[in-house]
């Protein structure tokens, strides 16, 4: 259930972030500011069509591929079911609620049916064109339910709004601190969409009622703003406030490589209230800091309510939204004293905290000694047929998982290392990342992840034959083997025009790939790909040095010392090679746009999580950086599309 939650938090993410135009345009429209009445009514326009927004968006966000088709659904399930529940009882309204009911229904329905085969005289009716037909369907009877048994259900989450709406302080504080608790398991979109969409009621001078408080708020409720205005003090003084405690605390020899990383996502949360690299960067290092923030939100909202003030977003509570809605705020300098006040204590209080409890947050972390050991081979190899003994570090890794007795499943992908665990308290997360481990996810109680990087089918081999063997003697003169061991890497500068587009499609940052590893650049920074070509070429002349076994992925080091991985899709490892045709080998050498692999596209879109493709610089150095130079559609071959500085 909590994975399902998690799912539906992140497809709300694609209809909320269309929030801020409709702010915009609606704020820009208004008499206050410009008085230009038609871009007031395209915003309004917007902020009308909510529900049907919303079934469009988490359909897509539902879907397996994110095709057009889940989206048609989802919009005509949403009309199918709003117009069928309303000829029923009159007096319901589901709201956004309706929206998000359509989008589950048709996302799950595309992935079902998307390539049904019909009856040959019924077969233009198969494939994606039968899903909106049989969300349509599926609609008319949950419509009839609900217009027979949802009346109850309404006056429930009526009275729920009620509560909160008409608590005061105690509502408007449980909502910020509980907005911000569920943030780690991805529900606090769960939670925002009944706030800001659903709760309260207003009827403006033209006679249209508006739900929810970003919309009661744009359009002049006089009470609305209580459950927004607590977040500028945090967004736009606490949290960067923390981020200079967490600089200040950091160790002397870190400090220039955690100022800049700091500095920028301090920044980032003062300008638009994007707070997440800021959570992120402490969240799950020390989650007493996390509890503590929490707490301070929560107070900074009743803060706020005590003080009458009322202001609010259309994105998020940082300088821009607060510049915008200034005008319409009750109030609205006081949050910059809150703020002030609130940015001391956040500073004050993570400061000794992390300096009392010695707590890890960036630049604090342990750094252990960097051992050596003086006869065994690290595992790197040196090309790709001249591998060298991996032995030694697959008794390293097996000792830091708690021992042969203590995984019951080995398996991998291109990257890592997927385990399930009998005793995840066993596992050394420490020893682990002394062995050379870029990152550990513990995916729940029994799942982990080890981050390893290209080699780890070599390491993966190594400790099943150990594993087979029941082997947990050590290696004869073992002791720690280190990053510090690895063969040194010469590279040479980067040239943008040795580095080539390796696949046609839309080019994207690699914070958007939808997985942690990459995304977090657990592997190292790069870009990635949606692919709109089945033919993947060599990005830079070099060498193959890896061709995993299910055929997803290809590691290359190039001319200039660089390693490249190229991995086709996401979680693709579990397709065991069908759907892809690899053109080369291990050890060949290659030249920029010489074949690499071919793939059955709509095969890969169909049963994969995703098509997008993270190409990664796996060597990097600790300050080096990928930038995009070009955006959107390119075609295979392109040169000049990224730098590295």
């Amino acid at each position: 259930m909590l994975g399902y939650l998690q799912r539906l938090g992140k497809s709300l993410m694609l209809p909320i972030a269309m929030l801020p135009a409709a702010a915009l345009l609606l704020r820009l429209g208004a008499e206050d500011v410009f008085d230009i009445p038609f871009v007031s009514a395209a915003g309004s326009g917007i902020l009308d069509n909510l529900g049907l927004i919303f079934a469009i968006g988490i359909a897509i966000g539902f879907s397996r591929d994110g095709n057009g088709a889940a989206a048609l659904s989802g919009a005509v399930g949403y009309l199918v079911l709003n117009g069928g529940y309303k000829a029923i009882n009159d007096e319901l309204d589901l709201g956004v609620f309706a929206g998000i009911i359509a989008g589950i229904a048709a996302g799950h329905l595309y992935n079902k049916f998307h390539d049904i085969q019909l009856p040959e005289f019924l077969a233009f009716f198969g494939g994606k064109r039968f899903v909106p037909i049989v969300t349509s369907v599926a609609m008319v009877i949950i419509s009839g339910l609900i217009g027979l048994l949802w009346g109850p259900v309404q006056d429930g989450i009526n009275a729920l709004g009620s509560w909160f709406i008409n608590s005061g302080a105690i509502g408007v504080g449980a909502y910020g601190f509980f907005n911000r608790l569920l943030i780690p398991i991805g529900l606090h979109h769960v939670v925002n969409t009944l706030i800001w969409f659903d709760f309260g009621t207003f009827v403006d001078a033209a006679g249209d009622v508006w739900h929810g408080e970003i919309n009661r708020f744009l359009h002049g409720d006089p009470n609305a703003g209580f459950f927004m205005a607590g977040f500028f003090p945090i967004m736009m003084f606490g949290l960067p406030a923390a981020c200079l405690a967490m600089y200040a605390t950091a160790k002397k020899h870190r400090k220039a490589a955690v100022g800049g990383f700091l500095g920028s996502i301090a920044l980032t949360s003062f300008l638009t209230g994007i707070t997440e690299p800021i959570e992120y960067s402490f969240m799950f290092l020390s989650p007493l800091l996390y509890v503590v923030h929490a707490i301070l939100m929560g107070l900074s909202m009743m803060v706020s309510y005590w003080l009458e003030i009322k202001h609010g977003f259309g994105f998020s509570a940082g300088l821009i939204d607060y510049v915008l809605n200034f005008g319409i705020a009750s109030r609205p300098l006081l949050l910059l004293v809150q703020g002030l006040v609130f940015g001391f204590i956040y500073f004050v209080v993570f400061y000794v905290l992390i300096k009392k409890l010695d707590l890890k947050t960036p630049g604090r972390e342990d750094e252990d000694e960097e051992f050596v050991e003086e006869n065994e081979q690290t595992g790197t190899p040196s090309s790709g047929k001249g591998r060298k003994n991996y032995d030694g570090k697959a008794y390293h890794y097996l000792e830091a998982l708690g021992g042969l007795e203590n995984i019951k499943t080995l398996d991998y992908c291109a990257t890592r290392l997927r385990l399930q665990m009998n005793d995840m308290e066993k596992v050394d997360e420490k020893a682990l990342k002394r062995q050379g481990a870029n990152g550990v996810m513990k995916v729940n109680k029994k799942n982990l992840q080890v981050i390893v990087g290209t080699t780890v089918e070599f390491l993966a081999d190594a400790m099943r034959k150990r594993m087979d063997q029941g082997n947990m003697q050590a290696p004869e003169g073992s002791k720690v083997v280190t990053k510090t061991t690895d063969e040194a890497v010469s590279i040479q500068k980067f040239n943008a025009d040795d580095f080539v587009m390796p696949v046609k499609g839309k080019i994207l940052p690699i914070r958007e790939v939808p997985d942690q590893v990459f995304s977090e650049k657990m592997m190292g920074d790069g870009f990635a790909i949606e692919p709109e070509d089945g033919t993947y070429l060599s990005p830079v002349d070099g060498e193959v040095i890896n061709v995993f076994p299910t055929k997803h992925a290809v590691g290359i080091r190039s001319d200039t010392g660089l390693e490249i991985l190229v991995h086709i899709g996401l979680d693709t490892v579990e397709l065991k090679g069908k759907g892809f045709d690899v053109h080369v080998k291990e050890g060949d050498k290659i030249n920029k746009g010489d074949a690499l692999v071919t793939i059955d596209l709509a095969y890969i879109k169909a049963n994969a999580t995703s098509h997008i493709s993270p190409i990664v610089f796996t060597n990097l150095g600790e300050n080096e950086r990928v930038s995009l130079l070009q955006s959107g559609t390119i075609e295979a071959g392109n040169r000049g599309i990224i730098e590295i500085n």
